[in-house]
């Protein structure tokens, strides 16, 4: 009887825990990624009555008499299948999707989890908002752009940082340059400086303004005052100049006839004084390479304001396709380049020039404003680079007013040779523009958000978008070995393996779903189920008992 009375008391005691495990998985059935476990019986250790017997020549072989002594837990495992994804709208949720935990780290060791409720806290570390635990990085990315400190695998969201300017340093142009189109009259090149002179704090000067009252000069003239001027003509033959030598009675007129009388071919190039500015037109229409500069000397303390360069007011030439660039300067300043392509007197070729900038500028040479000798084959019309004998490096090198010291070189991508992925000269209109640039103005943290592969990707105010961090993922050999510690968070056990630390759809690991959370995967139906075995275990395992306990009271009643 012995045996049923203590058979009885294991089947209560192992259905309570099936009962205890059934209420836990119900109790967290909203739980964040929490994973359901369930539990498994096995057979107490049998006491054997009888031994079994070998057979003989006279009679048969016995089996063995056991009688069992109940039931106990066998095992209590988590079940480690992905709970469904749903999508919450804040982009710090992240959910696991396969294989993997998130790392995170309370200070002195790494905790492993599945629920993804993360949020930056007052020192722009990404957290669990509950714990306070960071979590963590792997890898490099960030740290170039100084979101991420070196050695430190602490996830930095930089709300609190600026993203520094970057000076543009490469334009990629593509599109087409027309091989047949004309238009309606050839032009004319016209040169205009890029200032205009005034006087009496801002009426236009004319020509018979002298030097010395212009708004743009200052001080006092020296001994000897010289205004030189330095250029090319039409054919690209360098204009030669002895200098015009200044006086006080020198007038706007001077500079203009000294032009015309002693620098430029009057069959060639005329001066003139427009507005203010300082004009050169060639004489006849059609491609040109004309260009000037005009520069002030004084021994004295005379300052005259000279254009930092001339604008190209119209190209020379019978196709010319008009391209403006916005390039940034190394704080950030926002300038805009108009360009311009022409088609030289040469078959398949094309320069591209500098036409005007807006913005401040402080100088740009001759050489660094155009790009001579751009071809293209014949037969298929695609980019075959510069030419070997006139073709110069396809950049543009400007000075910037806050780069004096440092002109910025921009080179311009113009395709791959022999292929049609940049520039491409068919028949038809000529369509090229500039597709896109490298640079930047200083910009602040706005939004961030989470690929599938668990980079941190922000997008600042100035619309560029940086990788901000990776997140790093756990992965363990056995996941069911994992020990809970409460919170959703798991430790390694001797029997779950070493944590081995990668990125999302890396070595196995799963994908990151940003804006997500994983919920519970703890199925109510089947709790109910297990509810009722329980019960319905523990009810029988009671009535043993109770016919146990009556057996025993009638034999009680037989020794009275």
């Amino acid at each position: 009887m012995s045996f049923a009375l203590s058979s009885g008391v294991t089947g209560l005691q192992a259905h309570q825990k099936m009962l205890d495990i059934a209420g836990n998985n119900l109790a967290n059935v909203n739980t964040t990624a929490f994973k359901a476990s369930r539990i498994t019986f096995s057979e107490l250790l049998s006491e054997t009555i009888k031994k079994a017997s070998q057979a003989t020549a006279a009679v048969g072989g016995t089996n063995p008499q056991q009688m069992g002594s109940g039931v106990g837990v066998s095992g209590i495992a988590p079940n480690m299948a992905q709970g469904n994804i749903v999508n919450t709208g804040n982009p710090l949720d992240l959910a696991m999707e396969g294989e993997g935990y998130f790392v995170l780290s309370d200070g002195s060791q790494s905790l492993y989890t599945r629920a993804g409720v993360f949020a930056v806290d007052a020192s722009s570390n990404l957290v669990d908002p509950a714990t306070g635990y960071t979590v963590q990085r792997i890898g490099s990315v960030g740290e170039n752009d100084g979101f991420q400190t070196p050695g430190n695998s602490d996830v930095n969201v930089p709300y609190d940082v600026a993203m520094a300017a970057s000076a543009t340093s490469a334009v990629k142009v593509a599109g087409n340059l027309s091989a047949d189109a004309i238009l309606p009259t050839t032009q004319t090149n016209m040169l205009t400086s890029n200032i205009a002179y005034t006087t009496n704090n801002g009426t236009t000067a004319t020509g018979s303004t002298e030097l010395d009252q212009l708004d743009q000069f200052s001080g006092t003239f020296g001994t000897t005052t010289t205004i030189t001027a330095s250029g090319y003509d039409p054919s690209g033959n360098a204009l030669s100049d002895t200098g015009l030598t200044v006086t006080g009675t020198t007038t706007l007129q001077d500079v203009i006839d000294h032009l015309n009388n002693n620098v430029l071919t009057s069959t060639e190039q005329v001066a003139s004084l427009v507005n203010g500015k300082i004009r050169i037109t060639d004489v006849d229409s059609g491609y040109s390479l004309s260009d000037i500069k005009l520069a002030f000397a004084d021994d004295g303390s005379a300052s005259l304001t000279m254009p930092t360069y001339f604008e190209v007011t119209t190209v020379g030439g019978d196709e010319v396709k008009t391209i403006n660039i916005t390039v940034y300067d190394s704080q950030g300043g926002k300038h805009v380049l108009s360009g311009a392509f022409v088609r030289t007197d040469t078959a398949n070729t094309w320069d591209m020039i500098l036409t005007s900038i807006t913005g401040d500028i402080n100088d740009i040479t001759f050489d660094n404003r155009r790009i001579r000798g751009v071809e293209f084959d014949a037969g298929d019309g695609s980019y075959s680079g510069l030419n070997a004998t006139i073709g110069d490096l396809s950049q543009f090198v400007v000075t910037f007013e806050h780069d004096t010291l440092s002109p910025q070189t921009i080179a311009i991508s113009m395709g791959t040779t022999g292929q049609l992925d940049g520039l491409t000269q068919f028949a038809g209109n000529s369509t090229a523009v500039a597709r896109e640039q490298d640079g930047y103005e200083a910009g602040r943290l706005s939004t961030v958000s989470v690929n599938n592969e668990g980079i941190l990707i922000g997008a600042f105010s100035n619309g560029i978008k940086k990788n901000i961090a990776t997140i790093q993922i756990a992965l363990f050999q056995n996941t069911t070995g994992l020990e809970s510690v409460g919170g959703g968070y798991f430790t390694p056990s001797a029997n779950s393996g070493e944590a081995v630390a990668t990125q999302a759809m890396t070595g196995g690991a799963g994908s990151i779903h940003g804006g997500a959370l994983e919920k519970s995967n703890a199925d109510v139906a089947i709790e109910f189920v297990n509810m009722i075995q329980a019960q319905n275990g523990f009810q029988a395992n009671a009535r043993t008992i109770r016919v146990a306990n009556e057996i025993l009271r009638e034999l009680t009643n037989l020794i009275r």
